[in-house]
């Protein structure tokens, strides 16, 4: 078990350069209320406990801005008044001895050890983020820097090793797995409410904020998103979104850092557990970018977002990419044969689950498209199109025929039905004539009368064409037969002429 936690090394940090995007404030969450019940599931198979509370004191620690943190203090913890319980001119002193308390950590794989202790560390932190919260007083900024190291201290640690790591074999399809919960999570979620409530609230300057929730913070709190545990993700998409929004500052540095995280994410690992909420934040970004669209949000589509259909486990995040592309699209229309292009040259070949995702999304980035688009890539898309309509997986040809279902893009192919229906209309024929399914059948059935109605004229030309190729096609196979037959027929001569 030891070589395991050794095994797994230190995080490499993001890397990060400026870029310039446009940014929609993040709206509010579901539910902003704390939970104060002591929630302890133990999973101490999955990794190495915690510093103790007595070991906290045995080494510094460094700040975001490059101070040296004093060591916490070791001992045991003693029980601190309640703020309503001194006077107001006492309450910033208490304030910086709760923060101080709350450095403790403890190993939560053991539910019966210091149990007093945990419990104390919990009703310091709910008390903080009351104060914070209620706005009953400002915190001075040597307070606010206490407290942002307090919370670094807590939340910005090694993080277990994921079960792929254990076995050394690709997880991918995580879902269908219990998500991992972190044990510590009772004391985690109160301190990831504290920093929340900061960052949102009134109280809070910006300008004195960004001195400790600085470069290096950012960079540690979008390490976090590789956590296993959904809730810390959750809280860690809210948060990052709200520093978004405060700190204008830091909005090139996020969208940058965020880039190298998918950079690494598609060219080196494939292994992430933070990409879907990364791009719901980028969702919200997206939306808010002003038109003319810049070079760099293009760039950024093509070089990140298009090649993010690569990984194997796109289904897992699958829902806030196409969103993503969607919103490019219909940002800039012009945009949609680049997106289009982009998904043909990633098309999944022998993987049916991801082919049926990518039908899905491009009939939504279809949606969007308008006719002069349309036509620049309508060839090479209508010929992906045919192949999945005779897809022998039910489900990608299913998915392929309700491309027609959806009235803009009907309308799309009507006006160009000259060059899209010779393209499609062997993979319609070959359906009606020998698909196995009985629902790709019944819809291969529906599409060719539309396109009959549509134009009687150039479906019996297009009709004739196929049934002289099937003749040429047969006269074919029967000469290759005859040829075929003489060959084997000048060989067995030639075999008694030996004998």
């Amino acid at each position: 078990m030891l070589n395991k936690f050794m095994k797994r090394g230190q995080r490499k940090p993001s890397k990060s350069d400026t870029d310039t995007y446009g940014f929609t404030p993040p709206g509010n969450r579901n539910s902003e209320s704390v939970s104060t019940s002591n929630v302890v599931v133990n999973h101490a198979s999955r990794g190495g406990a915690p510093p103790v509370a007595n070991s906290i004191g045995q080494q510094q620690q460094q700040t975001q801005s490059g101070t040296s943190i004093p060591p916490a203090p070791t001992g045991t913890i003693e029980s601190l008044p309640m703020f309503r319980d001194v006077p107001v001119s006492e309450r910033q002193q208490l304030f910086l001895r709760k923060c101080q308390v709350c450095r403790f950590q403890f190993d939560f794989t053991d539910t019966l050890k210091m149990v007093r202790e945990k419990e104390i560390k919990r009703l310091n932190l709910v008390e903080l983020v009351d104060y914070v919260q209620s706005g009953s007083g400002k915190v001075t900024e040597s307070n606010q820097e206490e407290m942002i190291q307090m919370i670094s201290v807590n939340i910005f640690r090694c993080l277990p090793p994921s079960s792929h790591e254990h076995t050394g074999t690709e997880n991918i399809e995580t879902e269908e797995e219990e998500p991992y919960l972190d044990p510590s999570w009772s004391h985690l979620q109160l301190v990831y409410e504290l920093l929340l409530r900061y960052v949102v609230s009134s109280d809070t300057d910006a300008k004195v904020a960004k001195r400790y929730i600085n470069h290096s913070f950012v960079l540690k709190l979008l390490d976090m998103f590789d956590s296993e545990d959904p809730r810390e993700r959750e809280y860690l998409k809210t948060i990052l979104h709200r520093i978004y929004g405060k700190f204008m500052v830091h909005r090139p540095f996020i969208r940058k850092a965020i880039n190298n995280i998918f950079y690494r994410f598609i060219y080196e690992t494939q292994r992430h557990n933070g990409i879907g909420e990364l791009l719901e934040i980028l969702g919200s970004i997206i939306n808010g970018f002003a038109l003319p669209m810049k070079e760099e949000h293009k760039l950024f589509l093509v070089r990140a977002l298009i090649p993010l259909h690569k990984p194997k486990s796109i289904a897992m995040y699958h829902q806030q990419l196409s969103y993503c592309i969607t919103q490019f699209v219909e940002k800039d229309n012009k945009l949609a044969d680049t997106v289009i292009r982009g998904l043909l040259k990633y098309w999944p070949i022998t993987n049916c689950q991801k082919e049926t995702l990518f039908l899905g999304e491009l009939e939504e980035v279809l949606e969007a498209t308008q006719a002069a688009e349309f036509q620049r890539c309508m060839i090479p898309l209508f010929r992906q199109i045919a192949r999945c309509l005779n897809s022998p997986h039910f489900q990608t040809a299913e998915r392929a025929l309700f491309l027609w279902n959806n009235e803009h893009i009907v309308s799309l192919i009507a006006q160009n039905r000259n060059t899209i229906l010779p393209i499609v209309f062997e993979a319609l024929e070959n359906n009606v004539q020998s698909h196995w399914n009985q629902a790709v059948h019944g819809l291969t059935v529906n599409v060719r009368k539309m396109f009959q109605e549509m134009d009687f004229k150039l479906f019996e030309e297009c009709q004739k064409q196929f049934a002289e190729k099937q003749a040429n096609s047969q006269q074919a196979e029967e000469q290759r037969q005859i040829t075929w037959q003489k060959i084997v027929d000048a060989a067995a001569g030639g075999t008694h002429q030996i004998h």
